[in-house]
């Protein structure tokens, strides 16, 4: 079988970019309909197509209720092909899902955890709960096609390593993927927690939006952006920590020691575990950020001076990304945006002061949608994305050849 690319008015479009095609679009496509999309003849939509229902990655669309009968040489993607498992590792829990080619959730868990335990036991943790999920949906290791798994920490794309992490203990440089690629015999994708949530927001709340940032407001402060409608990693995968940015705050003559070894970082004012400090320091008896955001929420004028502080901070260092990268949305998720309008007004007011008016004119600040499931969600759009890549739907089509000879 030809599974060469053929030139078109859209370039190459081999398999993988014709089963692109078939991602968003539920009611199916006709042969009719990917010769117009694609510019590609009927003989070379025929080739790729018969490839693509060999490997069993599109299969005919279900009958109607509503046409009695079948559409017309119709198909669409299945999504029962293969599974997907991603975890969203937090500082304090986890929360893990199994989902369809689509990217769909289909059952998911969460557990408290405690990342600084080490790699060793909350992989297990993980593993565990991918085993669950596997034996609930009737699926075994074999059925999985990727995994995703994110972190609170920074990320080496290429590697899936975690490197020099302020609050992963006995993470630096561990080989996530080495860890379980080779008992689930797929690829392994690793990535920053923010740089996840960043992208489900994109695909299922703004995808008409090419420009985005995602802030966290946890236990620290993240950030992912979005840039010309794909995930900005930068260089090396450091891009967007706005959260360690050092600031000069007016009333503070030392500034406050950070995770991450510094001082005066946006974290360590604005971060959760720093508003727990400061509440301490105050005289409350809180251990956690959960019982911080219920003290802001209850009116305490002790926190809710500490958290407006925290805002006017953050929004200082939102308007400087926002002058630099001029986002058309700011989607800001974390146990802190329960805060509500404690935490949003005095963001808004500073970003809006400090940003250039040609970056705020169209400017939206909200908050998350999706959050707790942003993360959960942007992996399994980041692992359908890389399942209907060319090599990789390739990769597929030949094995379902071999397997048929």
């Amino acid at each position: 079988m030809d599974t060469t690319n053929a030139a078109s008015p859209r370039g190459g479009t081999g398999p993988g970019e014709v089963l692109a095609l078939f991602r968003d679009v539920t009611e199916g496509l006709t042969k009719t309909d990917v010769v117009r999309h694609t510019g590609l003849s009927r003989t070379t939509v025929n080739q790729r197509l018969e490839g693509l229902l060999t490997a069993g990655l599109l299969v005919p669309a279900p009958e109607d209720a509503r046409t009695r009968g079948r559409p017309a040489g119709r198909f669409v993607v299945n999504r029962d092909k293969g599974v997907l498992l991603v975890a969203d590792i937090g500082a304090t829990g986890l929360r893990t899902a199994l989902c369809d080619l689509a990217g769909e959730v289909r059952a998911e868990r969460e557990a408290a955890s405690d990342v600084t335990a080490g790699p060793a036991d909350v992989l297990a943790l993980v593993d565990a709960h991918f085993a669950e999920l596997l034996a609930q949906a009737g699926r075994t290791e074999a059925d999985v096609l990727g995994i995703g798994i994110d972190v609170p920490g920074p990320v080496d794309f290429a590697t899936g390593r975690v490197v020099s992490p302020p609050i992963m203990t006995g993470w630096d440089r561990y080989d996530i993927p080495g860890n379980l690629a080779p008992r689930y015999g797929c690829p392994v994708l690793v990535d920053k927690d923010v740089n996840a949530m960043a992208y489900g927001e994109l695909r299922l709340r703004y995808p008409d939006v090419e420009h985005l940032l995602m802030v966290k407001i946890g236990t620290g402060v993240g950030t992912g952006v979005i840039a010309g409608g794909k995930v900005h990693r930068g260089a090396d995968g450091a891009a967007g920590d706005v959260g360690h940015i050092q600031v000069t705050v007016d009333d503070v003559e030392e500034p406050p020691l950070c995770r991450c070894g510094n001082t005066g970082c946006v974290e360590a004012y604005a971060g959760g575990w720093a508003l727990v400090r400061d509440l301490r320091a105050a005289g409350y008896e809180i251990t956690g950020v959960d019982e911080a955001v219920r003290l802001i929420r209850s009116g305490d004028l002790t926190a809710v001076r500490l958290a407006r502080r925290a805002a006017r901070i953050l929004g200082g260092a939102l308007a400087d990304a926002v002058n630099m990268l001029n986002p058309r949305v700011i989607v800001i998720g974390g146990q802190l945006a329960h805060t509500d309008e404690q935490l949003f007004a005095g963001i808004r007011e500073v970003v809006y002061r400090r940003s250039l008016p040609l970056a705020t004119r169209r400017l939206q600040i909200v908050r998350s949608a999706l959050d707790p499931h942003a993360a959960v969600r942007g992996l399994s759009q980041l692992l359908v994305d890389g399942i209907y890549g060319s090599h990789r739907v390739q990769q597929l089509i030949d094995h379902a050849g071999r397997t048929l000879t």
